[in-house]
């Protein structure tokens, strides 16, 4: 083809469907064949050719190809099985004529173009791809919305029935949105004719909206916690898949590879007498004489043509009665979802509740075989297995290392899991092992560390192919030190955490026993433990392969059974909105890390030392001799056989006890020596924790400390942190506080604490509807002296602080189930007197009695509460014939709703605060969050603007997904470290 040249495309399948249902029914006389599509469509593309060579249509074509539909098995079922399922059978009456019509379009002298695999959609855009790159210009001749993704300059459309061109303009005026937009546009409203699942609610007017606002699509689902209708933005949060399988779905191919180039698609001249020779013996004789007229033809001279063709069925081989011909019935309107639950009795097996029951069901079917495990070691069978992975759009990946801290983990190779049973290992570092414990030198035979990285990288960061991966945050960080980002994945830990939060620990081996019926391959049986462990790398290839590529196969058997169960379960929110966007965001805070001062540590860990030496001789007068204060027997024998103190029991083992509590409660009635050993265990903790082990954990190439976030170890969603653990460091003690001092800003930097203030309180009052707590809140009074004064009938004004802190003991004590003991203890005062303070709250407070009864009741019944946000925490004990065990989970289940819904709104925070920063051109970088509170390093100059900016997104992160009756309040401030930011 050339610059001046012109191709009309015919939709054929369109074709099929407008000519069958806009005509009554026709049948031949001869012998009553169904002739009533067959006839409106050679009117129809008898009509266009006259219009297109009269210019009627506007252009003159040179080149023009009918597409038709080959089958319904198409590349897209392989992606999505249910594509199309809802396709009704094709009526009994159109099946015969699948195949006349194409013998109608050869008769037209017209190529007619199909391929097994493909849709004609494709074709047509194949086709016209084609042409725009030879200059030409295309014009497709349909109204289908599918096919406006290809409007441009030089690609425009025709509707033949209302006689008018579709350009750009009409698209936009149609849909709201640009050509460019419109796969964007179907991936969010769906098409329930070819059933692609979309996002429940959304409708083309919608859609247009969103994708004005923000842009596209990915923007969109990247920034949807912004959209303020409720509704809107929790379906697109909770469909996002969806909307990102639809895009794949409704993506027309450019590459379908075609026998007949554009060239072979020139328009020819009508051969007339092969035409009515067609025309003749289907018996349309008004369009015969047309036909005649127009070619100068005597049709009387010619004889029909033999057409052999049974009716009821069809010359044309594959898959005819599929329905792949019929271009679908009318476009409904709906929910798909809820079709499908108030559907059929076949539409009920796509429910999420029995897809779940029927995944968990398949998976403990599917035995697995570690020896069938497949080792790579070849750069072109890798790409294979890449390329394979790019093709289904989904994967299993997992890493092996050197080390478990992925900040200074090197590679020794990967997996990869494309489907049950078939997973594979990539060695890359492994070494001969079999001369020392050390191991020799690298083995050959394995692919080049760089090369293997280059061909993973495209596919680890492209955001179509989906990666499956136990615990992401750690292979993430693997793979940042290779300069590949991570986009796009699952992880199968954070499905069985917000599934069983509280129920069962969330690690692969013990997920795969519960699920699969499966023991996985341990680490210390391939690479050993203790004296004998070689380290990874020296494990042999072959037992390398067993271990690593089950880990691939297992995490996606389990990803099979637990994705499903979120939706089963109602959970999907919770893991698409609050745990697995804020893996990213942890993964770049532990990246990012965090400055200590290594000089002021050291002088720390000196003073630590000299206090509690001088403890030391304190308690040694005090016991009257000397003894090993870090000896819990011998401390034991002390305090309850030598000073025969009150309150002793001894332990299983005979021993007494010296826990915290205990000393604790000797201490809180007010005997010095218990007192004096709790004092020395918290310096000498704070020493060997912090001051003489943080200095280890510097990184020699950062400079800083590296901590890492634990996501699933808490049952509410609290992070912990660990190696080193920096959420324990006190902050009410002058040493605590010192250490906190060691963490400093770089040159140039500062540091920003952003505190929530009382967040678990105004939590409470949120949920419990406590009417006075609401106000109090709101018209930013003193909570705890407002408390004190409603409790204590007590004026605000000139309060005595000891007032004050009584109030504040019970507030903060309520939420945790504290009892009369505890807070007699707390404020050594005697039991009655704290039991009558508890009294006395429930009674100016009512409401927050019932809300612990009413939480009590319903984690009795259901065996799990929730959070305000959905997330539910499972106490398994909680109807324990054990009291004191059914106790102790009363308390926990009174206490997770808040404390949960706590961690909750603070993991939204962080996870909206870095696009924040980003869009504001701000330079801050969160670094370290510990419980309440985020830490960020920012320039000197920009600590105004952060901070306002900050404290906007801490304040506001529960919306628009939720509007509290209570507001958030941050506390925040910059300096050089830590403690005086705080």
């Amino acid at each position: 083809m050339h610059k001046n040249d012109h191709l009309f495309l015919v939709d054929g399948s369109s074709y099929i469907f407008r000519a069958y249902h806009a005509l009554p029914p026709l049948t031949r006389k001869k012998d009553g064949l169904p002739v009533g599509a067959l006839a409106g469509f050679c009117n129809m593309l008898w009509k266009l050719l006259c219009d297109a060579r009269d210019t009627a249509v506007g252009v003159v074509p040179t080149h023009f190809a009918v597409i038709f539909d080959y089958s319904s098995e198409t590349f897209r079922k392989k992606i999505y099985p249910e594509y199309k399922a809802n396709r009704p059978t094709p009526p009994e009456d159109l099946i015969p004529q699948f195949s006349l019509i194409r013998q109608a379009t050869r008769a037209f002298n017209l190529p007619c173009i199909e391929k097994e695999g493909y849709e004609a959609d494709d074709i047509i855009a194949t086709y016209a791809s084609a042409a725009t790159r030879s200059g030409a210009k295309t014009t497709i001749i349909s109204s289908d919305k599918d096919l406006m993704q290809l409007v441009n300059q030089q690609v425009g459309m025709y509707d033949g029935m209302k006689d008018r061109p579709i350009g750009i303009k009409e698209v936009i005026e149609k849909w709201g949105v640009p050509p460019e937009k419109m796969i964007d546009l179907q991936s969010l409203t769906g098409d329930s004719t070819d059933n692609v699942p979309g996002v429940p609610g959304i409708g083309p007017k919608t859609a247009a909206q969103l994708l004005d606002e923000f842009g596209d699509l990915d923007t969109l689902l990247a920034h949807a916690g912004d959209i303020k209708q409720q509704k809107r933005r929790e379906n697109i949060i909770e469909f996002a898949d969806q909307a990102r399988l639809a895009r794949q779905l409704v993506t027309l191919k450019t590459d379908v590879p075609l026998e007949i180039g554009l060239d072979g698609l020139l328009l020819e001249p009508t051969d007339g007498p092969r035409l009515i020779g067609f025309l003749k013996a289907m018996e349309f004789n008004s369009l015969t004489r047309r036909v005649a007229e127009a070619t100068n033809c005597d049709a009387a001279l010619i004889e029909p043509v033999n057409l052999d063709v049974e009716w009821g069925k069809s010359a044309h081989g594959p898959d005819l009665e599929s329905g792949s011909d019929v271009g679908g019935a009318p476009e409904a309107s709906g929910n798909l979802e809820q079709e499908q639950k108030s559907g059929s009795d076949g539409a009920q097996e796509n429910t999420p509740q029995l897809l779940a029951e029927k995944r968990k069901k398949e998976a403990l079917t599917e035995k697995i075989d570690t020896t069938a495990y497949h080792t790579i070691t070849d750069e072109a069978e890798l790409k294979q297995w890449l390329d394979r992975a790019l093709e289904q759009g989904f994967f299993a990946f997992d890493t092996e290392t050197t080390s478990l801290d992925p900040m200074q983990a090197e590679l020794v190779g990967f997996s990869i899991g494309l489907n049950a049973g078939e997973a594979a290992y990539v060695p890359l570092n492994h070494v001969d092992g079999s001369n020392d414990l050390l191991g020799g030198g690298r083995l050959k035979g394995q692919i080049d560390t760089q090369k293997a990285v280059a061909l993973l990288k495209p596919v680890l960061e492209n955001p179509a192919i989906l990666k499956i991966a136990q615990n992401m945050k750690y292979d993430w960080l693997v793979m940042r030190q290779y300069q590949v980002t991570i986009r796009s994945f699952d992880d199968t830990m954070l499905l069985s955490y917000v599934l069983d939060a509280g129920t069962l620990t969330h690690g692969m081996d013990a997920l795969s026993e519960r699920w699969l019926g499966h023991k996985p391959i341990t680490f210390k049986e391939v690479a050993g433990s203790g004296k004998t462990a070689t380290g990874f790398a020296a494990v042999d290839l072959k037992r390398a392969t067993q271990y690593a590529a089950e880990d691939a196969d297992v995490t996606l058997r389990l990803w099979r059974v637990l994705k499903p169960q979120i939706v089963a379960r109602g959970v999907t929110r919770v893991y698409e909105r609050l745990e697995r966007p804020l893996v990213t965001v942890l993964a770049r805070m532990e990246e990012r890390g965090v400055l200590v001062d290594r000089q002021l540590l050291s002088r720390l860990s000196g003073e630590l030392a000299q206090s509690a030496a001088a403890l030391e001789d304190e308690i040694y007068q005090l016991a009257g001799e000397k003894f090993n204060i870090g000896s819990p027997k011998q401390l034991g024998e002390i305090l309850f056989g030598k000073m025969g103190l009150p309150g002793g029991s001894k332990t299983k083992t005979g021993q007494w006890s010296t826990s915290a509590q205990v000393l604790e409660d000797l201490a809180a009635e007010g005997h010095e020596l218990p007192r004096k050993i709790v004092d020395w265990r918290q310096l000498t903790k704070l020493k060997s924790t912090y001051t003489d082990a943080l200095p280890n954990y510097i990184l020699p190439d950062t400079g800083r400390v590296h901590t890492n976030y634990s996501m699933a170890a808490t049952s509410t969603g609290r992070l912990a942190s660990s190696d080193p653990n920096l959420q324990n460091i006190p902050v009410r003690t002058t040493e605590g506080r010192k250490i906190r001092a060691a963490f400093i800003a770089g040159p140039g930097n500062l540091l920003l604490s952003a505190d929530y203030s009382q967040i678990e309180l105004r939590v409470l009052a949120h949920v419990a509807d406590i009417k006075a707590l609401k106000k109090a809140f709101a018209d930013g009074l003193d909570i705890h002296a407002m408390t004190a004064s409603e409790m204590f009938g007590v004026p605000i004004e000139g309060m005595p602080p000891e007032v004050r802190r009584r109030a504040k003991a019970i507030n903060f004590g309520i939420i945790y189930g504290i009892s009369a003991f505890g807070l007699a203890n707390q404020l050594s005062i005697p039991r009655e007197e704290a039991a009558q303070y508890i009294r006395t709250y429930f009674e100016r407070f009512p409401g927050i009695k019932d809300y612990m009864e009413k939480t009590k009741a319903y984690a009795h019944e259901h065996g799990f509460v929730e959070t305000i946000f959905g997330r539910r925490i499972h106490y398994p004990e909680i109807n324990s014939k054990n009291a004191q065990m059914r106790a102790f989970n009363e308390r926990a289940a009174i206490n997770a709703p808040i404390q949960g819904a706590a961690a909750d709104i603070i993991r939204r925070a962080m996870i909206k605060m870095d696009d924040a920063l980003k869009e504001a051109g701000l330079s801050a970088k969160m670094l370290l969050q510990v419980h309440d509170e985020l830490i960020f390093e920012l320039p000197e100059n920009e600590v105004e603007k952060t901070t306002a900016l900050v404290k906007d997104v801490m304040e506001n992160a529960t919306m628009p997904a939720l509007s509290l009756t209570v507001p958030l309040k941050v506390d925040a401030r910059a300096a050089k470290n830590w403690d005086e930011a705080h």
